[in-house]
């Protein structure tokens, strides 16, 4: 019998070049691994041992041109890790780890390869380059610099090791992460302990019990942040406490998914590393080729904030503990009530139940005629679902995106629904990166974890929900429009710091009205939101935001605590060193607990954001200043969405992101505008 061949060895023949789902067999992952780090390899020998001096052709376009195989067998493999994951792919995931870690550092340490592109480098001023190319030059020789190229090899077989046991230490975090979560979901025994919740969360959470072979029983699972959106709703008081406790109680249980001893490793070798490499701490280390620069101006911009959202969040609370105590109750004010009592509060203030917004919040509606619509007002580009076409799961839903003129832009897949399989949050991928060097097209995906109904029974989503899908689709939008010449520049591949400003831009037509109308409408009757609930959410547009602000800037604050650690400190204990951290910068209020606990923080522990989840609120800089050009400039329009497009989107990383911004705003950005949206002022 013929043995089938390896789907991951060719470009795919399917529209865009969508890899063949259908087709892919575990089988297929290590053979495709080996294959494609081998012949990287020896492309990369090739380029080495050619004789001829340094040229951009012979150097760095061939370096873009290596390493097919890999990214094919590799895109897919790692999406499915995230969104659809297996024992065999976590057990293969953990295998591979060290193994690409030393694939990558075989490139990136090579001194022959470091020699060419440093010889181009030095010659740059010479060669006549176009802007694109001057810029990628510009980053191989800053990247392979940072990356320890010019290390004696003594100091290169050190960092060798280093990323390798971090590489392996990053993915049991989250292994044991995802596993830690679902083992915690709560399981709830009596449907009157969910009083509060919506027909909709109710049989969600049905559904998750009779997925679970707990039939007759409710499940909540649970999220990835520290909080949970049914907390704002869940009128029994103890099942809150429960909900919240399991959330905190990830990775600190002692056990094979205790991921504390794998916190302290992770941050002690990467100050090692950072020593090694010539920096004070990771931080600084990570931060040095971020728009930021340093964690002293990470440091700076977030000291500037603390101290106000804490003292935002300290007159909330007492502000809830009042309703507490108007309630008839007689406790103080825990952190699994603060969101329940946010939501009386609200209510009484400005008259807005968030809950009452679910039933226009339908899925496929908010889908439609709210983030597909802005984006054709906007940019002219239009989005047809593709049935014909197979994703990695019968959840996840593929559309082909076509601009005002018929031409293709690229496929756009949606993988809505919560998992066991699926890791916790909300993100976005490319399977296919945009390149002309390599004719290659976008496909782009967008994946949250929104608990799935019964059959039957509509998906309504909460108003947090909805933002993320708009804030998701905005990273959508980068990965499907950014037009490039080399790949390493397709798409989203930015500074971290930089990477959720268009995604943080694309939130604001949540909100804006004609959007808005279009699909905020009654899922039973079709009738519009009311203006007066519209009007409502917008005049408590600030409200809780000492409790917002406050519990990201202590995710981040720690982030950095984390990783300003020298190679020489030692910290020995995970709960004492975060509470410190905490208390250091005023946000340590047992009320508003962090984001995320080191343990669960995903993002610094697993998700690349190391040293920089500041990203989110430094990119809000830009995202608030660019609203406000919106809002100045006519709104939701095709010359202004055309602009945004062209001179940002359309960049992805080829060029300076800062002067990209520049370029599309005329001056750099101004802080006032989010210290006004925060009420920070």
């Amino acid at each position: 019998m013929a043995v089938p061949s390896n789907p991951f060895l060719a470009p795919s023949t399917l529209p865009y070049q969508l890899p063949p789902f259908a087709e892919i067999r575990d089988e297929h992952y290590r053979p495709a691994f080996d294959a494609g780090m081998a012949e990287q390899l020896a492309e990369v020998a090739a380029i080495t041992q050619d004789p001829a001096d340094p040229t951009i052709e012979n150097t760095l376009v061939a370096l873009e041109r290596s390493g097919q195989v890999l990214t094919r067998v590799a895109t897919v493999f790692f999406s499915l890790s995230s969104s659809d994951s297996t024992d065999f792919g976590t057990a293969l995931e953990e295998e591979l780890a060290p193994l690409l870690a030393a694939h990558t550092d075989a490139i990136r340490l090579d001194q022959a390869l470091y020699a060419r592109i440093a010889d181009l480098y030095e010659r740059r001023d010479a060669l006549g380059l176009d802007p694109e190319t001057a810029y990628l030059l510009e980053r191989y020789y800053t990247e392979y610099t940072l990356a320890g190229a010019g290390l004696s090899d003594a100091d290169k077989d050190t960092l060798r090791e280093l990323n390798m046991r971090l590489s392996t230490l990053t993915t049991r975090f989250e292994k044991n992460l995802l596993a830690d979560t679902n083992d915690l979901a709560v399981v709830i025994d009596d449907v009157a302990e969910l009083d509060g919740l919506g027909d909709g969360e109710i049989s969600a959470a049905a559904e998750a019990a009779r997925e679970r072979g707990l039939t007759g029983k409710y499940v909540i699972t649970l999220v990835l942040p520290t909080s949970h959106p049914y907390l704002a709703s869940l009128s029994n008081r103890a099942v809150r406490e429960r909900l919240l406790t399991a959330s905190r109680s990830r990775g600190i249980r002692g056990g094979e998914h205790d991921n504390r001893d794998l916190v302290l490793e992770i941050t002690r070798l990467r100050a090692r590393r950072a020593r090694l490499l010539g920096f004070a701490s990771h931080a600084a280390y990570v931060t040095a080729d971020e728009t930021a620069k340093s964690p002293d101006a990470v440091a700076d911009m977030l000291g500037r904030l603390a101290p106000a959202a804490a003292r935002n969040a300290q007159s909330e609370q007492q502000a809830l503990q009042a309703a507490v105590r108007e309630s008839g109750a007689d406790f103080d004010l825990a952190a699994w009530d603060w969101a329940f009592y946010t939501e009386k509060v609200r209510q009484a203030t400005f008259d807005v139940d968030t809950s009452d917004m679910r039933p226009y919040f339908e899925l496929e509606r908010v889908l439609q005629g709210g983030v597909f619509y802005a984006a054709t007002r906007l940019y002219g580009v239009t989005f047809t679902e593709r049935p014909d076409l197979t994703a990695w799961n019968p959840e996840a839903r593929v559309f082909e995106v076509a601009d005002e003129d018929g031409s293709p832009v690229g496929l756009y897949i949606a993988d809505f629904y919560t998992r066991d399989s699926k890791r916790g949050g909300a993100w976005m991928n490319s399977l296919v990166s945009q390149s002309s060097l390599l004719g290659t097209p976008s496909i782009v995906t967008n994946n949250l974890n929104v608990s799935k109904p019964a059959a039957g029974s509509p998906t309504l989503l909460s108003f947090d929900e909805v933002n993320t899908l708009f804030h998701e689709f905005g990273h959508a939008l980068h990965g499907l429009f950014a037009r490039v010449t080399y790949p390493r520049f397709s798409g989203t591949n930015v500074y971290r710091d930089f990477v959720e400003f268009p995604s943080q831009v694309n939130e604001m037509w949540m909100l804006w009205p004609e959007v808005l109308e279009n699909y905020a409408r009654h899922y039973r009757t079709g009738e519009a939101m009311p203006q007066e609930l519209v009007d409502r959410i917008r005049e408590s547009a600030t409200f809780n935001e000492g409790f917002s602000t406050s519990e990201y800037l202590a995710a981040a604050l720690l982030d950095q605590a984390w990783h300003r650690i020298g190679a020489d400190d030692t910290v020995t204990d995970v709960a004492e060193f975060e509470a410190a951290a905490l208390a250091a910068v005023g946000l340590d209020n047992p009320a508003v607990p962090t984001r995320y606990s080191s343990t669960y923080f995903a993002h610094t522990f697993s998700g690349g954001y190391d040293a920089g989840y500041y990203s989110y609120i430094w990119s809000e800089v830009l995202d608030a200043d660019t609203v406000a050009w919106f809002t100045e400039n006519g709104g939701l329009t095709r010359a202004n969405g055309d602009r945004f497009r062209a001179r940002l989107l359309g960049v992805g990383g080829s060029g300076d992101p800062l002067a990209a911004y520049r370029d599309f705003r005329g001056r750099d950005a101004h802080i006032q505008p989010l210290l006004d949206r925060r009420g920070l002022n």
